[in-house]
């Protein structure tokens, strides 16, 4: 594939991603595809996920931690089976009802017209306070979100 169909296959990505259809998604990756991630002992979805059913958890992981409030790839560089993105997105924990803030960068590396490695940069800082609440200012935020 050449540059342009690889920037289009990872935008298909996104927007697949966008309206909740992760099976249509997960066959854009290689059966034996790497999803890597930042690693944090706080955030139950990082870490490194390998094959299409444990990037199906990564999904289920991520579904059930936060939800996303705002989600936008901005930019799309492609050199080679290579497309970088990043994007800013802000997402709400689900257990806090915080939301948050995380630009993002993600590193497709694409085989045969599909993904064979997705690297993901984000803000783990971030996402780590908002979905564990140590603190009275935080939880008091937390309950104003709810009420």
């Amino acid at each position: 594939m050449d540059i342009q169909e690889n920037k289009k296959l990872v935008m298909d990505g996104y927007r697949l991603f966008q309206t909740g259809d992760i099976r249509n998604l997960l066959d854009r990756y290689h059966d034996d595809a790497e999803w890597v991630g930042p690693d944090s002992e706080f955030v139950p979805f990082a870490g490194r996920y390998h094959g299409k059913a444990e990037i199906a958890q990564f999904f289920e992981k991520l579904d059930r931690a936060v939800m996303p409030v705002r989600f936008e790839p901005k930019q799309f560089i492609a050199e080679g089976d290579t497309v970088v993105v990043t994007g800013d997105a802000t997402w709400m924990a689900r257990q806090t009802g915080l939301t948050y803030d995380s630009p993002w960068v993600h590193v497709f590396t694409l085989r045969d017209g599909k993904v064979e490695r997705f690297q993901s940069y984000y803000d783990t800082a971030a996402t780590e306070r908002a979905l564990h609440v140590d603190q009275p200012g935080q939880a008091a935020a937390a309950a104003q979100l709810h009420h």
